[in-house]
């Protein structure tokens, strides 16, 4: 069951990409605090793929895919709560993590 754990934090990961337009307008963001965001969503995957190799050796790599669903899993529901360009951006690089799924 790997390809599901990696197919729903591929689904977490880019589950607010679609609405961004529509994140933007209710929101008031610009364009600049948009891309702000998606850099932070991108980093998030980045520096947790670093890490999750060495995770994944101590740990194991059924850990590290439960541990990477829950971490990204919650903000994604929690998405609608978000009411400021500061909050976007750190939903994002929280949900990033999910960016990291196929190392584990």
């Amino acid at each position: 069951y790997a390809w599901l754990s990696f197919f729903f934090a591929f689904l977490a990961w880019f589950a607010i990409t679609p609405l961004l337009a529509e994140v933007q307008s209710s929101l008031g963001l610009t364009k600049e605090q948009i891309w702000t965001s998606s850099i932070c969503s991108v980093a998030g995957a980045v520096v947790t793929r670093c890490m999750s190799g060495l995770f994944c050796d101590i740990y194991g790599a059924r850990w590290m895919s439960a541990v990477v669903l829950f971490i990204c899993g919650v903000p994604t529901v929690l998405t609608g709560a978000v009411n400021t360009s500061a909050g976007l951006s750190v939903l994002r690089l929280v949900t990033g993590i999910g960016g990291s799924a196929f190392v584990t």
